[in-house]
């Protein structure tokens, strides 16, 4: 899902695939489509929070791989030993 924080800002919320489509390229068709739904918007950063556990690597990798990066928590968000905060610019 897609949610608007502000005009410019968007936020990646619960992308998850399941566990039959593992590894089968459907989380980065799903994320391109985000990004690019993000760009019509007119967003000009996408942002995210993801679990910081082992079994969330892969999905940590799969947002580096799209250019996110690390960052501090925003909007709402505190600083919490169990998630991570990513950004990227559009």
């Amino acid at each position: 899902a897609l949610k608007e924080l502000d005009s410019r800002h968007g936020e990646i919320k619960s992308m998850r695939t399941s566990a039959s489509h593992l590894r089968k390229g459907v989380a980065k068709q799903v994320l391109q489509h985000i990004i690019e739904e993000a760009a019509k918007r007119g967003y000009e950063r996408l942002s995210l929070e993801t679990g910081s556990m082992a079994s969330f690597e892969p999905a940590r990798k799969l947002y580096e791989s799209f250019g996110f990066q690390y960052c501090e928590p925003f909007a709402d968000y505190v600083e919490d030993p169990n998630s991570v905060f990513m950004t990227k610019k559009l």
